[in-house]
């Protein structure tokens, strides 16, 4: 019980902290749950975010709940999951009762205006980190290279290719690399 209620605060924390979103949301997890709690490795996180990104519904939701279940099963699941939920829930409640009578203010507005280039900050922040730890050979940025591309013309292209489907075409690459990699290998060692 006491693990359960150890997840569930962990996650109203990282809840009420995390602006911005899912990319926004892996600077306060690796503090969190890599480095501070030692719940994941910085590796896991990264698959939790890439599997979080192809599956329905919000990265961040996706990626407490493959943590608490890590952590104890589908009880630890839900238990993060509503941890998660639990902060900005209450909190979106009270700003929509109040945001009406404020929302017009000039200082709301440059509130909004900065709160939104703090997310961009972190946004990049994420992507920088997850590049240094991903894009590591030449074969990672032969993938990074192809998925960018799609995504960036996909506006051209006949058809808009959705980024579940660049997600799973590079891990579909990556295995097919690595395979082919390990073959040559085997092949190698076997000759000598």
């Amino acid at each position: 019980m006491k693990e359960l209620l150890e997840l569930y605060w962990t996650f109203v924390r990282i809840g009420l902290v995390t602006f911005g979103g899912g990319y926004a949301m892996l600077p306060i997890l690796e503090r969190e749950l890599v480095d501070k709690r030692h719940w994941t490795t910085m590796d896991e996180l990264r698959d939790y975010f890439s599997i979080g990104q192809c599956t329905p519904g919000i990265i961040a939701m996706n990626v407490s709940t493959f943590i608490g279940e890590k952590r104890n099963g589908v009880k630890g699941a839900l238990v993060a999951s509503v941890g998660f939920l639990t902060g900005p829930v209450i909190l979106i409640l009270l700003i929509a009762m109040f945001i009406s009578n404020f929302a017009h203010l000039e200082v709301v507005q440059h509130a909004f205006a900065g709160i939104r280039v703090c997310v961009c900050v972190l946004i990049l922040q994420a992507v920088l980190r997850l590049w240094k730890s991903s894009v590591v050979d030449p074969v990672a940025l032969v993938i990074y290279i192809i998925v960018f591309a799609l995504h960036a013309f996909s506006g051209v292209l006949p058809v808009k290719i959705p980024a579940a489907v660049l997600v799973i075409l590079a891990g579909v690459a990556g295995v097919i690399i690595s395979d082919r990699r390990n073959r040559a290998a085997r092949k190698e060692g076997d000759a000598k």
